[in-house]
């Protein structure tokens, strides 16, 4: 029987799991230190898929100073952020590859969506009605207006009533108060429901 296997260690009581750690993980890459390197940091530019295992100081230390541009010409890297933006894979201008627009046998397979979608442009569209609330419908019945009706028509009407039926224009009569009431009402609920 093995007394230090990974597996006899793991039942113990007391594990050592220390010792199974410090065994799973690399040595830190930095000069002097014995720790292990679970934290893994790239190498550098034409180093692509290779990396030093730094243990946490050391790792955030070489963060800090990394700079994947590092010794590379200004112009260099332009062309590559230029080139990052696409991912690296060729681009044409507008018109230039007049071929792909077109297509293999020299059909253009888009003219019929660019046909239908400038036809839909041209209609007149309106606008869709919704569907008017119980509420708002009586309130365009008590303006006596039509269910169609909008903003210009609905204050006008608005007005008008409010004029006919106000106490100072029947001579202080109080009788068409109540109508008045109805009115103010039926206006503020089309105003609320954004009909003005």
């Amino acid at each position: 029987m093995k007394l230090d296997s990974k597996i006899f260690d793991g039942i113990r009581v007391k594990s050592g799991k220390g010792r199974v750690e410090e065994g799973r993980h690399p040595v830190c890459d930095h000069p002097g230190c014995k720790r292990p390197g679970t934290n893994r940091a790239p190498k550098g530019r034409d180093r692509e898929g290779q990396y030093f295992n730094f243990c946490v100081d050391h790792v955030r230390e070489y963060n800090k100073s990394y700079n994947y541009f590092n010794g590379m010409p200004d112009d260099d890297v332009r062309s590559y952020q230029k080139d990052s933006l696409t991912g690296h894979r060729p681009t044409w201008k507008m018109g230039v590859n007049k071929q792909a627009a077109e297509g293999p046998d020299g059909h253009d397979g888009r003219a019929g969506m660019r046909e239908n979608a400038q036809r839909r442009t041209e209609q007149v569209r309106r606008p869709r009605q919704r569907k008017l609330l119980a509420l708002e419908k009586r309130s365009l019945d008590v303006l006596n207006l039509s269910y169609t009706a909008r903003g210009a028509d609905i204050k006008a009407r608005y007005k008008e009533l409010v004029k006919l039926n106000h106490p100072d224009a029947n001579g202080g009569d109080r009788s068409s108060e109540d109508r008045l009431r109805e009115i103010i009402q039926a206006y503020n609920v089309l105003k609320k429901a954004g009909f003005l």
